[in-house]
């Protein structure tokens, strides 16, 4: 039990209605958790406004209701706060009834479009490997101390992420590795969260179905650099030309690494293959199990953390060394007639062209390169066309197909899609609005030797159709596909 008056510390206030001397069970932001004595704060969402429930937590035994607009009828035994930002209250809340968390261990967020799972896992892992002592809240999953719990959201509610780092504190972990996502900081989510760093991987086309400008979405990622104080660092990509403007009027000591420029962190690509990649960091060479420039960049970005939080040096490279890709993050496997299958998570058009780009560099030329990709339905229709443009431009055969259609018609996707296609490209692209059916085709297509890319769902085990998300492993098919002779 808590003070509601100490929950309410630093929430703006515009006014209460009864005695916040009273003492608080839990805090929810969902009407159907509420017991006896809890708080229920009212979030106006998409799809509900929890202002119109606020009844049905006051029956299930909502003794404070935290709302933007008070009801018109005031129960007496209730007490009632009125802010003016939900969200915002939210997150001070959860951070004052979870004792502020964030404070008593080290936070690292990692933002950017493409690189948020992998860096902040790939950090998890080697901070694993090395002293057991780390958390992670990804899109993947929330882990810590043998605990994994599947993710809803890449970046969870504040209630949600406060109880995590509680827990991490209360078990004597000393860094969380979170991905930080636009959606999450724009939301409100990590306000109140006090961070010892955060990560700037890159900008690229994404999210604009929300944020509807690229400036917008530009400056909710910046949001996370802002909340830095003096005791944190940032750490940016300095390949890329958003970077100086994250850090812009940053309190924060600022780090950057880089591939093509000259920063404090960098690397070369100095060998690459299916099977791994030989890197030069810092002028030290080391062999890594992954493959392509983005994950030179990181890899880099995470042997750049390391040396900010104080890892021994050759120690964190050896590690580094032994780390694998993460799953559907450019997961590959081989069949028995030499056909390289390569699932990935590649779902904005900068991704895509870096994932082709990588087999192209490593392929001979006398293979073909067979591309499956589709694109979101509810989601940014702009870069449809410029994914459907990379692909074919990319690819040597391409099979245009659902993924996660949503409630859209996947057959308009794709012609959204085929309309960036260049007409002397046209000759490469099928349409198979199947998933399934899309990759026994590209089964079908394939010769020895040949690379087949299975783009855009990379980890999700499911396929959102209407509502429904129904079962669907792109890697799981794909191997039992592949296993079967064309």
């Amino acid at each position: 039990m808590k003070k509601l008056k100490e929950i309410l510390y630093k929430v703006s206030i515009e006014g209460i209605s009864g005695s916040t001397a009273i003492e608080i069970g839990n805090v929810s932001i969902d009407s159907r958790n509420i017991v006896k004595d809890d708080m229920y704060v009212a979030i106006k969402g998409t799809q509900l406004d929890g202002h119109q429930i606020i009844d049905q937590a006051i029956a299930s035994g909502a003794k404070s209701i935290l709302c933007e607009t008070l009801p018109e009828n005031l129960v007496a035994e209730v007490v009632y706060i009125q802010v003016n930002n939900a969200r915002t209250a939210l997150s001070w809340v959860a951070a004052n009834y979870y004792d502020n968390p964030s404070s008593q261990i080290e936070p690292l967020g990692v933002t950017g479009t493409n690189g948020k799972t992998s860096v902040a896992t790939l950090l998890f892992d080697l901070f694993t490997l090395e002293s057991k002592s780390a958390g992670l809240i990804s899109t993947l999953a929330i882990k810590y101390k043998g605990i994994s719990i599947t993710a809803t959201h890449t970046t969870p509610d504040p209630l949600t992420i406060n109880k995590h780092l509680k827990a991490m504190v209360d078990l004597g972990i000393k860094y969380c590795f979170m991905e930080v996502s636009s959606h999450g900081i724009d939301q409100k989510r990590i306000t109140g969260l006090v961070f010892k760093g955060a990560v700037f991987t890159n900008l690229t086309h994404d999210h604009l179905d929300y944020h509807s400008t690229f400036k917008a979405y530009r400056d909710s990622k910046k949001i996370l650099f802002d909340s830095l104080n003096e005791a944190a660092f940032a750490l940016i990509n300095a390949d890329d030309k958003n970077a100086k403007l994250m850090v812009q009027n940053c309190k924060a000591k600022t780090h950057n690494y880089a591939l093509h420029r000259y920063a404090e962190f960098s690397t070369q690509i100095l060998e690459s293959q299916f099977k791994g990649m030989l890197l030069k960091i810092n002028q030290k060479e080391i062999w890594t199990q992954m493959i392509g420039e983005f994950n030179a960049y990181n890899i880099l970005a995470v042997y750049a953390v390391a040396q900010l939080l104080g890892k021994d040096e050759w120690e964190s490279l050896k590690s580094i060394s032994q780390l694998k890709s993460i799953a559907g993050r450019f997961q590959t496997f081989e069949t028995s007639n030499n056909v390289v299958v390569v699932v990935d998570y590649a779902h904005t058009p900068d991704a895509l062209k870096n994932v082709l780009n990588t087999i192209n560099k490593i392929r001979t030329q006398n293979e073909s390169l067979i591309t499956v990709v589709g694109c979101g339905g509810n989601r940014d229709q702009e870069k449809r066309p410029m994914m459907g443009s990379i692909a074919a431009q990319l690819s040597s055969k391409v099979l245009f197909t659902s993924d996660n259609p949503r409630d859209e018609n996947p057959d308009h996707i794709i012609e959204q899609m085929i309309e960036g296609v260049d007409p002397v490209d046209f000759k490469k692209t099928m349409s198979v609005t199947h998933r399934k059916e899309a990759i026994k085709v590209a089964n079908q297509l394939s010769q020895p030797g040949d690379v087949v890319l299975i783009a855009g769902k990379g980890h999700e085990k499911y396929q959102e159709v209407k509502g429904q998300r129904l079962p669907f492993d792109d890697y799981k098919i794909a191997q039992e596909i592949f296993s079967k002779t064309p």
